[in-house]
């Protein structure tokens, strides 16, 4: 179909979305604003920007040029923050490292990826110990140490992250270049095979941070996110970007908080100082928070968190409330940039009972602006919007990946029909609201039906008695496959409540709430540990493979 092109004239500014404008704005309205580090390290937007200048100038004197990929392995600091804007803005790719993958593979995404330079800290030098005569394309090393002086290193660097910054001019000139240019890559945390990267644009970046800014912005009161909010992540920045908050904060001119690795006591007394009122998480990092005695005594009131990665148990949701906490649902992958949807409660909703609200929170939510989210059958056909009725979960979005990293056959697989396969199942409620169920890997298939795993986790998360529960399917002869319950008690349960009490409980509430009728076939078993993912998601696949390895 013919259409007719914008004309321009010769001097108009052709403007790219490039990730440098997303500082226009805090560099115009609050430069003074801070950004601190455990609150120890403290400094302004401006200082910020001028960081970022001296980044980009130590880097491109060891060498670093466009197209080249900066390797980062820390935790969440300032430092991160500065790579997550110098790098991509001088055209080079930044692959944020899973610091807590294996050392093999470690060295899999970086060998993958064709890292040039690799910036890491000194915590991470046995794992560097390892891997560094088998790194194919690294060619310099900066080491990076909150330590008053650099510990013995297992290798020679090209020097430290701060004497390369202080050495180096803040005027770097970022270019202008194509926005579909490629400003980042990541690793899945696969729980099969090898780790897979994912990669985004800038475009995608910037576009993925107005889409986010839009539908928090948008909100009428619950999950309201504004420019006077103190913002600190609870997911790894090496994590699909921090789940993109970091670019979205900066774009608003948030105050900042970044408390490197996730110790309950530090995370507490962070909200507490530094008065954060914005976080995200999975929720067993919010768990290990609100479970740590210091919590007892913290004032959390008006924190708003963002829960993703795993469902969220309504029990977790109206517990949270109770402490004054608005925590709610966002739902993506690492293939999405990620966020595709958020659980906002309408201003009537907020009026409902917390449990009637909980069941709100604990869906996975409506879409983001310029997100096409469907439901579907096998032949991609769309599932009636009831709330039941059930479907593979596939999106078009203007931020999701288009390929897995020289991966054409998982990329082709991953994008089959048009669309992006999830492979989650979820279903749309006539309010739009999105609920995943389960993943496509996950969902128990009991005497020829589909049974949940996420629902039966969250009917008996509400035990009084049960700290974390995770629900597999295990092979059966009459009925395929049963549910089994692998429940960590909660330390003074232990002991007190059988096996069988919390299996007749559980199968008495299953039958209650409508759930599956094979769901009342589910066994119980207490175990000492569950097994969880490098970003704290619960790992099925290891615990179906060897269930009886767990139990007490």
């Amino acid at each position: 179909m013919p259409v007719r092109l914008v004309q321009s004239t010769a001097s108009a500014y052709s403007y790219p979305l490039l990730i440098k404008q997303l500082l226009l704005t805090p560099l115009a309205t609050v430069p003074e604003r801070e950004i601190t580090y455990q609150g120890k390290v403290r400094y302004t937007y401006r200082t910020l920007r001028e960081r970022i200048g001296r980044l980009a100038s130590a880097l491109a004197g060891i060498g670093v040029q466009a197209g080249q990929t900066v390797a980062m392995m820390d935790w969440d600091s300032h430092r991160y923050l500065e790579a997550f804007f110098a790098v991509p803005m001088m055209g080079a790719i930044l692959q944020t490292v899973n610091v807590r993958l294996s050392p093999e593979q470690i060295l899999y995404t970086l060998n993958h990826a064709g890292a040039d330079v690799l910036v890491v800290n000194s915590e991470f030098f046995p794992i560097l110990a390892q891997i560094a005569p088998r790194l194919t394309t690294v060619r310099s090393i900066v080491f990076i140490t909150d330590e008053p002086c650099m510990p013995a290193a297992p290798v020679e660097a090209c020097g430290d992250y701060e004497t390369l910054l202080a050495q180096a001019s803040p005027d770097y000139e970022f270019p202008d270049f194509d926005e579909n240019a490629q400003a980042t890559t990541f690793y899945t945390t696969g729980t099969t095979g090898d780790p897979k990267g994912v990669y985004f644009s800038h475009r995608q970046l910037v576009l993925h941070t107005l889409g986010c800014a839009a539908a928090f912005g948008g909100a009428s009161a619950q999950g309201h996110v504004h420019r006077e909010d103190v913002y600190m992540p609870m997911t790894p920045m090496f994590h699909v970007h921090a789940w993109g908050f970091p670019y979205l904060a900066t774009m608003m001119g948030l105050k900042q908080v970044y408390p490197g690795r996730y110790q309950p006591e530090l995370i507490c007394r962070l909200v507490t100082q530094e008065k954060v009122s914005f976080s995200h998480c999975v929720p067993t990092i919010l768990h290990m928070i609100l479970t740590h005695p210091q919590a007892q005594t913290a004032d959390f009131s008006g924190w708003k968190i963002l829960i993703g990665g795993s469902a969220l148990p309504e029990a977790m949701a109206i517990s949270a409330q109770k402490r004054g906490i608005d925590l709610f649902t966002g739902y993506g992958m690492s293939e999405t940039c990620p966020v595709l949807t958020i659980a906002h409660l309408e201003q009537a909703d907020l009026e409902r009972p917390l449990a009637e609200q909980a069941v709100i929170r604990a869906k996975t939510g409506r879409p983001l602006p310029l997100v096409d989210l469907r439901v579907v059958d096998k032949h991609m056909q769309d599932v009636v919007h009831d709330g039941r009725a059930s479907g593979e979960v596939i999106v078009r979005s203007p931020w999701l990946t288009q390929a897995y990293l020289a991966d054409p056959v998982a990329s082709e697989q991953l994008w089959a029909g048009g669309y992006l396969h999830t492979a989650d199942i979820g279903n749309i409620n006539p309010a739009g609201y999105l609920k995943v169920t389960d993943r496509v890997k996950d969902i128990i298939k009991t005497g020829g039906e589909w049974t949940s795993s996420l629902e039966l986790e969250d009917i008996i998360a509400k035990h009084e008695a049960v700290h974390e529960v995770a629900v597999v399917g295990i092979p059966d002869d009459k009925w395929g496959e049963r549910p089994l319950a692998l429940v960590l008690l909660k330390p003074d349960h232990v002991g007190q409540i059988s096996e069988h009490v919390l299996r007749n409980y559980a199968a008495h509430a299953i039958e209650a709430a409508g759930v599956s009728r094979y769901g009342v076939l589910l066994q119980v078993r207490f175990v000492k540990t569950l097994v969880k993912t490098s970003v704290g998601k619960m790992n099925k696949r290891l615990m179906r493979a060897d269930p009886a390895a767990l139990c007490l």
